[in-house]
């Protein structure tokens, strides 16, 4: 499976809604310091089933959380979607049916973190 899509939503500096495409060729990922090259890394990595917030450079697991700057306000949720190609049928055989499959975590302050398979807790 290949990943194909990288969607982040009030994770660490993304407020908004943000998509990165993963396409064939991708390499790296560059840009000025502070740009939030690390946090589109540390999404994918939390989206996949991180759960040390040491190594998310974070004291508890809700640091993910976009916190506020002085032109925007805190969120109470975090949400990260990660798209993957199964046109090769690669991966269990539950998931066989579907040519994409979609993995979501979401973490509301209070409430711990939830995952998401196609949409389906």
């Amino acid at each position: 499976m290949k990943f194909r899509k990288l969607e982040i939503n009030g994770f660490k500096s993304f407020f908004d809604k943000t998509s990165f495409l993963i396409e064939d060729g991708l390499t790296g990922i560059v840009g000025p310091n502070g740009c939030g090259k690390s946090n589109i890394v540390e999404a994918l990595r939390w989206c996949m089933g991180e759960n040390s917030a040491k190594s998310m450079r974070g004291s508890g697991m809700e640091d993910v959380i976009f916190s506020g700057t002085s032109n925007r306000s805190s969120k109470n949720i975090s949400e990260v979607v990660l798209s993957l190609d199964n046109k090769a049928k690669e991966s269990s055989s539950h998931y066989n049916d579907f040519e994409e499959i979609t993995v979501k975590r979401k973490i509301e302050k209070d409430k711990g973190s939830k995952y998401y398979i196609n949409d389906k807790e």
